[in-house]
């Protein structure tokens, strides 16, 4: 490698910054589980990364790599970052170690977004059909009657500026099929009104179906 080349890892990040900032107000100075995909985010659809905190009872993944964590293009629009979001979703824990398939799951919806160019707003739904958790095929994601994630802002992180444009963080929200039905009958916002009653972040919790 020339003295002119950079990895990705030694680039200007601040995107990235921004949201670990974000982070940093809601956690301190908590060590996240990340993980990065391969390839990356710059040589295919994948994300860059994920992270997971420890919340009070439940895990919160936060991804890295829809909003442009790095240093623009003259022609990206300054306005917004990237895709304009980044995807979160909580889950139910309280171990030591954060669950996996939440990491994978995530990225599958993140390349559904870079694969299609789908802009995912907050009150949208996507059917998966199939378990939300992944079930059967990822080894620790375990069987659920979820299958469909209900978007919705999420409720700590909310919206950031940052040097590259705007980021909203879209929390994914595992519902059934018959939540759904009543999400088209009345709203999105309505029905996950009704489980924030319950739970009010959201926590997708398989056992719930």
């Amino acid at each position: 490698m020339s003295d002119t080349e950079e990895t990705v890892d030694e680039l200007p990040s601040p995107g990235w910054q921004a949201i670990d900032d974000a982070l940093v107000r809601l956690y301190g100075d908590q060590e996240p589980r990340h993980v990065g995909y391969q390839p990356p985010a710059a040589l295919s659809h994948n994300l860059q990364g994920c992270s997971a905190y420890r919340a009070a009872d439940h895990w919160h993944f936060v991804s890295y790599g829809l909003s442009e964590l790095y240093v623009p293009g003259p022609d990206d629009d300054p306005e917004y970052s990237g895709w304009g979001f980044e995807l979160t979703i909580r889950v139910p824990g309280d171990g030591a170690q954060a669950p996996v398939w939440p990491f994978t799951m995530v990225n599958e919806i993140a390349k559904y977004v870079n694969s299609k160019g789908v802009v995912l707003v907050a009150g949208e739904r996507i059917g998966l059909g199939s378990p939300v958790t992944g079930f059967p095929h990822l080894a620790d994601a375990p069987a659920t009657g979820l299958t469909v994630f209900a978007i919705t802002v999420d409720p700590e992180l909310g919206e950031i500026e940052t040097p590259n444009g705007r980021v909203v963080f879209l929390q994914l929200v595992g519902v059934t099929e018959q939540e759904k039905q009543a999400m088209l009958t009345s709203s999105t916002a309505e029905v996950l009104g009704s489980l924030a009653a319950v739970h009010p972040l959201l926590v997708t919790d398989p056992a719930r179906a």
